[in-house]
Formats: C-alpha cells, sequence, structure tokens
C-alpha cells in the first residue's frame, strides 16, 4: 500500500487532490498539512512512501520544506505540485533532492508520477511539454 502525505495550502484543492490520489488504486493519503512549516513538524506521525507537496504555499515553500524532507527522509520521495511547472523550478527542485515535478491540474501525470517514485525513479514533467506532444522525462 502507498502512504502518501499531502501538503497543499488550499483546502478544496486538498480535498480534491486526496480523492483523486485514493480512487484508481490501493493508495491512503495518511496525512496532510497546509504549509511546509506544518509538513515538518507532523510529517514524522505519518512515515508516509511519498510526499505530495505545492510549490507556493504560505510560512514555508514547498520548495524549502521539500529540500528539508529530502535530507532527512531520503526513503520517502518528495513529488512537487505546481499551477505552472517551470524548467527554473524543475532544476531548482533537482537540486533541493525533490524527486518529481508535475503540474496540479494533470491528474494522470500526478498518479503516473507517484508510481514512478514508488519504483525508485524520478518524474519531471511540465505542462506546456505535454501539450506540445513531448514525452515526460522519466528515469529509472
Amino acid at each position: 500500500m502507498v502512504r502518501i502525505f499531502l501538503v497543499e495550502d488550499n483546502a478544496m484543492m486538498r480535498a480534491y487532490l486526496r480523492a483523486a490520489l485514493e480512487r484508481p488504486r490501493n493508495w491512503t493519503v495518511v496525512g496532510e498539512a497546509e504549509n511546509g512549516r506544518r509538513a515538518l513538524e507532523t510529517w514524522g506521525e505519518h512515515t508516509p512512501s511519498v510526499t505530495v507537496m505545492d510549490f507556493v504555499m504560505p510560512e514555508m515553500s514547498g520548495l524549502e520544506a521539500g529540500r528539508s524532507l529530502s535530507k532527512q527522509h531520503p526513503e520517502s520521495p518528495v513529488l512537487m505540485i505546481t499551477i505552472d511547472p517551470s524548467r527554473q523550478l524543475e532544476e531548482e527542485a533537482k537540486k533541493a533532492g525533490i524527486k518529481g515535478l508535475v503540474q496540479k491540474a494533470d491528474i494522470g501525470s500526478l498518479l503516473k508520477a507517484v508510481e514512478t517514485l514508488m519504483k525508485g525513479g524520478t518524474y519531471f514533467h511540465r505542462g506546456v511539454a505535454a501539450a506540445l506532444g513531448v514525452c515526460p522525462r522519466i528515469a529509472f
């Protein structure tokens, strides 16, 4: 079973993402946080397999929190989600030890990214690349 820790500042989006992540598979969202600071405070209570984290949040960004989690818990990958994934953000995420980046609205890529991270791979997929018909960069 995949145990997911979900970090998103918008409560409605968090509920939507929870439903999308739990519906198709034997996955469960074991914990939630509304910002990066709270994620770092409560993450250890849940022992997730993977963390799905928004980039833009109050108090502490997903990039900063993801960097910390990636260093403290390298066995549990972080997947960054954002409205507009850019090449610059992708590079910053990689430097921070984050294992994936997907557009928040692209649920298909979100699900594929979680699957890929759970197999030990990385998944960086920008929405613009998908619109142009370019395949996402997946590495194992």
